[in-house]
């Protein structure tokens, strides 16, 4: 007999609620007894409080890690990723390798940033080293775009600051902190405008690490051609891709949403660039998304009653190198448009059956391996355990002259199930 849940939800969104109608689920409130809560932040931050008392029982999963703004905060995924490659560098990890101008040749995944108030003087130092360069603003607790903006000048970072007339900065807001980091400024074009991408990640396990991710992210458009001069420094429709800005520009298209699937996307590369090169590119997006989630594993609260659907966003530049911008801890499930409507229901579809067997209630004590069959449109990305045990079969293999293969980096053949190789 199909067993049946209840769920609480702090959100009206239509691609959540029909999924949990079609599923014969049982509405209660959030301080009833639930097995399955899709909540906010804020929500969250209540349930796991000291404060509340509040003990979650075997057969409850809820959907964030109580601190997962260790890698949704712009400032603190920077600082785990700064952090995990000096632990790799100092335990002589191969990963951590820099060639001769001090770049990491495995791990350059970020553009220069810097945390301000804090870091004011190490910016201008960096700063007068390339005057010539543009660098984007972003306070670090929000997101669609709010409060960004480009600078190429120290004077427009004083003029801003409230207190202009000493060597210090300070933020306007003594509570908010921004982040400050190198734009890039050669960013790959088609029709001549920017974009980026929005791929979904599931994460179910941070220790040991188990990561799934969506085939159906898409692209995000720039309404207006980019401008390479900076001519246009103030224009966000040329430089911000958020769909909350876009939207409201003349040359917005309500009908495609200034949108293209990853699909499409990756049609246009091999028409243009050919296979190899499309392959690769999404070789080293996985890689840089896996390395993002071990930066922060080792500082997660690994709650087993815990889920994550994480919003990544991603910079393709002209050399065909992905950057991660950021992490979105709650992307948005708002549909612009009727594809975008079907995409959205089927990723959270697919993020349910993945982490509640079908018809089935949650069972936090159960292996959190679930069946191929309900992986939906999401592929596993990576699987620590797995990849651990087949690395000790390797090793194995290669103390009896066994033929085996060592960990190299992004070219290593680990076994298809502990990786998207």
């Amino acid at each position: 007999m199909t067993a049946r849940v209840k769920y609480a939800c702090d959100l009206d969104k239509s691609v959540l609620n029909n999924n949990f109608d079609r599923r014969g689920w049982i509405p209660v409130a959030p301080d009833e007894d639930w097995n399955f809560y899709w909540a906010t932040v804020q929500s969250v931050r209540t349930v796991f409080s000291v404060e509340s008392g509040y003990r979650l029982c075997d057969d409850q999963v809820i959907n964030h890690y109580p601190n997962h703004y260790e890698l949704t905060r712009k400032d603190l995924m920077v600082k785990n990723i700064k952090r995990y490659r000096k632990d790799l560098e100092k335990d002589g990890n191969p990963l951590a390798e820099k060639d001769e101008t001090g770049r990491y040749l495995h791990l350059d995944c970020i553009p220069t940033t810097f945390m301000l108030p804090a870091d004011y003087n190490l910016f201008v130092e960096e700063f007068r080293k390339n005057p010539s360069s543009t660098w984007i603003m972003k306070p670090c607790g929000k997101a669609r775009g709010i409060g960004i903006f480009l600078i190429n000048r120290l004077s427009q970072l004083k003029k801003w600051s409230r207190d202009s007339r000493t060597n210090t900065f300070t933020a306007p807001s003594s509570k908010e902190t921004y982040v400050i980091s190198k734009y890039i400024e050669n960013p790959m074009l088609i029709g001549g405008k920017k974009f980026d991408l929005r791929l979904y990640v599931l994460v179910t396990s941070c220790r040991p690490l188990k990561c799934y991710i969506y085939k159906l992210g898409f692209c995000r458009f720039c309404t207006v051609k980019y401008n390479a001069n900076m001519n246009e420094i103030d224009n966000m429709f040329v430089h911000l891709t958020n769909v909350s800005i876009q939207k409201h520009g003349d040359e917005y298209n309500s009908v495609h949403g200034g949108k293209w699937t990853i699909a499409n996307f990756r049609n246009f590369l091999e028409g243009t660039r050919g296979k190899a090169v499309t392959d690769h590119l999404f070789d080293e997006i996985n890689w840089l998304t896996v390395h993002s989630l071990k930066a922060a594993a080792n500082v997660m609260a690994n709650d087993r009653h815990c889920f994550e659907t994480y919003g990544y966003d991603i910079i393709i530049d002209d050399n065909m190198k992905p950057w991660l911008i950021e992490v979105n801890a709650s992307p948005s499930l708002t549909a612009t448009t009727s594809s975008d409507r079907i995409m959205k229901y089927k990723l959270i579809s697919d993020v349910i059956n993945i982490v509640i067997p079908p018809g089935e209630l949650p069972d936090v004590r159960s292996s959190k391996t679930p069946s191929k069959d309900v992986y939906g449109s999401f592929d596993l990305l990576y699987d620590e355990e797995l990849a651990q045990s087949d690395l000790l079969t390797q090793d194995a293999k290669s103390r009896l002259g066994m033929p085996g293969f060592g960990f190299r980096g992004r070219d290593s053949k680990l076994s298809s199930k502990a990786t998207w190789k």
